[in-house]
């Protein structure tokens, strides 16, 4: 019998007892966390602190909660049904009564939608006839398609991720009738804020693949990723303000501080694992951080460092006028008889552009590279069984300070063109939950996978820049994004990771089959 027919798992039981237990523990559990979230807040009330109580608010997040999750019992008790009419009741509820806060009405219409949507995949599953080993088998496939493709999706994303700050003027070259002669949409996609969103957007892509390194391929867990990035920055605002070094000069530089700041924190938590390991590495960028506040002499302390240069072209500077003498201007350099520059602020910005844009392909260049080498493979024996590797003859210590140190250059190269883009730099800028955010990048990516990570970067740092005009609900976008992942992707978004010997057995293998057929055939 095939595999792909089998016998439709047992329905759960049904027990209201459990049920009514299961809601208890989410009241009980929910109102310990809503108390001080929801209830109290403090105001300032004529320059006097005051605790404010929000009971109306309280009793509508509660009911909220334990209603949707109700609706999830139901759904996983096969109870559809009776789900898809909670979800209908509290999707009406959150678009027309009147809740304490719009953030309860956004949330109650969203957790409505998304039981509706559920509840109806579950209904249609059931009147086809899917069984989940149907659908077990459907994700087989999708994932085994997408990582045949996972090639040409790369080379077309690094196409039109080259072209992006162009992408407008091709597109009106090729579609001039676009959306009925309105190229309002096309002009403004490669206008100067998609430029620095995308411009950010790769800073956390270059920051992610710096900590895949160790926590992708090597298998350890660092909270402390920031303080690399923060030397990288500072070293190089020090050496391009104080000691007039330039762009392509100081950047190198701000790379080898930071791989020497890795070698420092390498040794001492060498002999550490699992928690104990990410405890030192929180408390290594936090060490970082007090440091740059009361270095005051050498960092600014507070007040941070500010007049940062600029990155140029050798004595080509992107500013209307040349105010240093022995400089010329983009639009004087480039500007000759036959054609005629005028001068925009956008330049600056798509050269920068461009700068990260390299630095990336740069990384993602050595990170494939570097994973078909001994040192690659040694990382993935550490991951996978630390013993084990130890056991075959691989020197751990050198291993593991190897990825800090490659992993910390990265680090610093994206510290460093931080600084440049943004002029100033304050320890503001190097907390914890930058840390954090990188983290949640690779893991949601999916840990080890290039792609995965670049696709997460996009999704967690372009939808709140997206979201912007949300004000103060960006952030409850940000983390329902996030749920939303975990629940659907929880190993991450693009989440298939051979081993390197694997992988490349994998090709052998297929070229050699190949062959056989062609073999055959003649």
């Amino acid at each position: 019998m095939s595999d792909t027919i089998t016998n439709l798992p047992p329905k759960p039981e049904f027990n209201l007892q459990a049920i009514a237990k299961e809601m208890a523990i989410t009241f009980v559990v929910g109102l310990g966390l809503m108390i001080p979230m929801v209830l109290l807040r403090a105001n300032d009330v004529n320059g006097k602190l005051v605790i404010e109580r929000h009971w109306q608010e309280l009793f509508f997040a509660l009911v909220l909660l334990v209603v949707g999750r109700l609706g999830l019992i139901l759904l996983d008790k096969h109870k559809a049904l009776p789900a898809l009419i909670i979800g209908v009741v509290m999707a009406i509820a959150g678009y027309s009564i009147h809740f304490p806060t719009e953030l309860l009405e956004v949330f109650t219409l969203a957790a409505g939608v998304i039981l509706i949507i559920r509840a109806v995949l579950f209904l249609w599953r059931e009147y086809k006839g899917i069984t989940a080993n149907d659908r077990e088998n459907a994700k087989k496939r999708r994932e085994k398609l997408l990582e045949n493709s996972t090639g040409y999706i790369s080379a077309i994303v690094i196409i039109i991720a080259g072209l992006l700050p162009f992408l407008s003027d091709i597109l009106q070259l090729l579609l001039p009738d676009f959306l009925g002669g309105d190229s309002s949409f096309i002009a403004n996609m490669s206008g100067r804020y998609v430029v620095d969103t995308a411009i950010l957007i790769l800073t956390y892509v270059l920051l992610a693949w710096g900590l895949n390194i160790v926590v992708g391929y090597a298998g350890l867990l660092d909270l402390g990723f920031v303080a690399f990035y923060a030397v990288g920055s500072y070293s190089f605002a020090i050496l391009a303000r104080d000691f007039n070094l330039g762009f392509w000069t100081a950047l190198p530089l701000a790379g080898a501080f930071s791989m020497l700041s890795g070698l420092v924190l390498g040794f001492p938590v060498l002999k550490l694992r699992g928690d104990y390991f990410a405890i030192v590495t929180l408390g290594f960028g936090e060490i970082v951080r007090l440091l740059l506040l009361n270095l005051y002499e050498l960092t600014g302390g507070p007040d941070g460092i500010n007049g940062i240069p600029r990155p140029g072209i050798g004595n080509i500077v992107f500013s209307k006028r040349a105010k240093e003498e022995g400089t010329q201007t983009f639009t004087e350099f480039f500007s000759t008889n036959f054609w005629e520059i005028t001068y925009s602020s956008n330049h600056r910005v798509i050269f920068l552009y461009y700068i990260v844009f390299i630095l990336c392909m740069l990384v993602a260049i050595f990170t494939i590279r570097i994973r078909q080498q001994p040192l690659g493979r040694a990382w993935e024996a550490l991951r996978e069984n630390e013993v084990a590797a130890a056991s075959l003859g691989i020197n751990r210590t050198n291993i593991k300070l190897a990825a800090f140190a490659i992993s910390a250059t990265w680090g610093g190269f994206a510290g460093a063109f931080f600084a440049s883009r943004q002029g100033f730099i304050s320890p503001e800028s190097y907390t914890f939950i930058e840390s954090a955010i990188i983290l949640a990048i690779v893991v949601m990516g999916g840990m080890g996978n290039l792609m995965g990570i670049a696709l997460a970067a996009a999704i967690l740092i372009g939808l709140p820049e997206l979201f912007r005009d949300l004000e103060e609900y960006r952030m409850a976008t940000f983390g329902f994004g996030l749920v939303l992942i975990m629940i659907w992707r929880p190993t991450g978004l693009i989440s298939f990771r051979d081993p390197t010997v694997l992988l490349f057995g994998k090709k052998k293998k297929k070229a050699d089959e190949e062959k056989l057929a062609e073999g055959a055939g003649s």
